[in-house]
């Protein structure tokens, strides 16, 4: 898995950063979303590995935080 990854707080649409090892690779809306950059950047997970990951930095709320700021 990647050495970094951070998802940063909600913005006004409900869309969250995703950063793996200091690239950006978009605004994730929910959780399959974010499962799915995290695919197309070579890591192998599902929606449950991204929940429980203790890898994943997440930054104005958890996993479940999605609501616009």
């Amino acid at each position: 898995m990647a050495s970094v990854i951070v998802v940063y707080p909600p913005d006004e649409q409900g869309a969250r950063r995703v950063r793996v090892d200091g690239t950006i690779l978009g605004r994730a809306r929910d959780l399959r979303a974010l499962t799915e950059y995290l695919r197309r950047a070579g890591l192998e997970v599902d929606d449950l590995d991204v929940v429980r990951s203790s890898l994943i930095e997440w930054r104005g709320g958890g996993p479940d935080d999605w609501e616009p700021a």
